[in-house]
């Protein structure tokens, strides 16, 4: 693991080694996640691509000095007042999408790689687009993975802020310590239950995120102004934009995904863009890594393909 200072907080990252490949492949985690959950896909693409992966700002080893539990309950209680009472006025807030899209544009600067994929989970699909059109010329195209929306439905979103802000506040310390709690992290949001050592790792990150970042994303990233701009995006992106939806996913069905896609030119009528992992929920890198290694892998080439015949 190596570290790069942005906005003062040290970026936590991992970079492969080159190959003959112009292109690097970017790996971008999801809300209350870390750059760990990419390592089965990237086994199966290094040989191939380089792979960069690293941990977004407050989430991961990308955080300042640890808090206690004890200021970590008091930040929490603050954070809720705060960004209750404030939700549409993040316009300067550090933790937008467009605003971790800015994080990584200095990371791929200071690390000089000027030809990218983007390869976004969740959350990290949105940065991924964000990123997209902030570096036209150095990203070559963005697979987001089991993200999707831009649908924005008033009384679905308040119940899921409402909800994550309970979730964030349930966090002490010691909980990644309690026997067995990591049972019940091996069957959220999957299709089929995880190994007990991703359970493990989905727990620690939980207790670890820090919580501004963790309530800031969430809240930012669910506004009204943001779910309907994301079909904006993706509408004027001109790379090569794709989407990998999990069949069984309940965070972000199928259809959602489809939604989003469907305003990129690739889409088309039949959806050329969009592809399904069978047996599948919200975290496929862990779930079905050798799929969605297999899609990196066929869509980049295809792509490189095409560009070298025109």
């Amino acid at each position: 693991m190596a570290t790069i200072e942005i906005l003062g907080v040290p970026h936590a990252y991992e970079l492969t080694a080159p190959t003959s490949c112009p292109h690097a492949l970017v790996f971008i985690h999801g809300w209350l996640n870390s750059r760990g959950y990419w390592q089965p896909v990237i086994s199966r693409l290094s040989t191939d691509l380089q792979c960069l992966s690293y941990d977004l700002r407050g989430f991961g080893e990308s955080q300042s000095l640890p808090e206690t539990d004890s200021n970590r309950t008091q930040t929490s209680f603050d954070l809720t007042v705060k960004f209750g009472s404030a939700l549409n006025s993040s316009v300067d807030s550090l933790y937008t999408p467009a605003a971790y899209a800015q994080d990584l544009v200095t990371l791929l600067q200071q690390l000089n790689i000027h030809s990218a994929w983007l390869i976004g989970h969740s959350l990290g699909g949105t940065i991924a687009l964000w990123t997209a059109t902030q570096m036209p010329e150095c990203i070559k195209g963005v697979i987001c993975i089991n993200a999707g929306g831009g649908i924005y439905l008033k009384e679905a979103f308040e119940q899921f802020r409402a909800m994550g802000q309970r979730f964030l506040q349930l966090r002490p310390r010691w909980l990644s310590q309690m026997p067995l709690i990591d049972l019940l992290f091996t069957k959220a949001s999957v299709a089929r239950p995880l190994e007990r050592y991703w359970a493990r790792q989905r727990v620690i990150d939980f207790v670890v995120a820090d919580p501004e970042a963790s309530l800031g994303t969430l809240l930012d990233s669910t506004t009204e102004e943001e779910v309907n701009r994301l079909p904006q995006l993706v509408s004027q992106l001109q790379q090569p934009v794709y989407f990998l939806a999990g069949a069984n996913d309940k965070v972000m069905e199928p259809k959602y995904v489809r939604h989003l896609a469907s305003f990129h030119r690739l889409f088309q009528y039949s959806g050329d863009n969009v592809i399904e992992i069978p047996d599948c929920g919200h975290l496929a890198m862990l779930e079905q890594p050798e799929a969605v290694a297999s899609h990196i892998l066929s869509i980049v080439s295809v792509q490189e393909s095409v560009v070298s015949g025109q």
